[in-house]
């Protein structure tokens, strides 16, 4: 179990320290997760410890069953309670929350980033979707929790796979994206925002601009996704 989270620690390290290197965070925003379902625990970013400064080992192992730090003096990404409720619910491997500029502006914005087209149907198959804002309750409740539970009920409220759109809006705060692990989830976080670029130039080009047809987004989604997938080297 130790070696296991040892090899955890490290694979989080160096996730978060792309993470930082992307261009996706400035100061302290932002972190990076990954879990280790058989051993029960995922680990995380400590809160407010500046990229530059971590080591493998102030990364903060935290168990899935209970919330609770494990073996840490350090306490945990302010976000755990969301990343919590993301790997309960979905089969993701790893997560990342940035406040990456054009993404975010989309979220506190309360706007989709849309599937315009053939880029975007390459890694997304629809719409990164945007959560309802959460009530007073639950911001003045347990708020980190509820943001992730917010999630969830959007994606199930909207029939909406996590597998296939593996990204998140949270209205007025920010994006989330997971992956298979936590390098793959970074690098939805890159895509995402490039998406979200792409979209703000659309909307000022041709805000009118009609949609792709769904055959469309599946054949190029298909390409890359799934048994059929046919793209890159076997």
């Amino acid at each position: 179990m130790a070696g296991l989270v040892a090899e955890l620690r490290e694979r989080v390290y160096r996730a978060n320290r792309e993470l930082a290197e992307s261009g996706l965070v400035v100061g302290t925003f932002g972190n990076v997760s990954e879990v280790e379902r058989a051993a029960g625990v995922f680990v995380i970013k400590p809160s407010g410890v500046r990229y530059e400064e971590q080591t493998p080992e102030h990364m903060v192992p935290v168990s899935l069953e209970t919330g609770k730090v494990v073996d840490s003096s350090l306490r945990p990404s302010s976000d755990t309670p969301t990343h919590l409720e993301l790997y309960r619910a979905f089969r993701c491997g790893g997560i990342v929350h940035t406040h990456s500029e054009v993404a975010t502006a989309f979220a506190q914005a309360r706007l989709p980033v849309r599937c315009t087209g053939t880029t975007h149907a390459d890694h997304f198959r629809g719409d990164v979707p945007v959560t309802r804002p959460l009530t007073r309750e639950e911001v003045e409740g347990e708020y980190e929790r509820n943001t992730g539970l917010v999630v969830v009920e959007r994606f199930e409220s909207g029939g909406i796979s996590p597998e296939e759109v593996p990204a998140v809006l949270v209205a007025n705060h920010g994006p989330f994206t997971w992956g298979k692990d936590a390098f793959e989830a970074v690098e939805h976080a890159r895509v995402l925002e490039y998406l979200a670029r792409m979209e703000e130039r659309i909307l000022l080009l041709a805000p009118g601009a009609p949609l792709p047809d769904a055959f469309l987004v599946d054949r190029h989604y298909r390409r890359k996704h799934g048994k059929g997938s046919y793209y890159g080297q076997p």
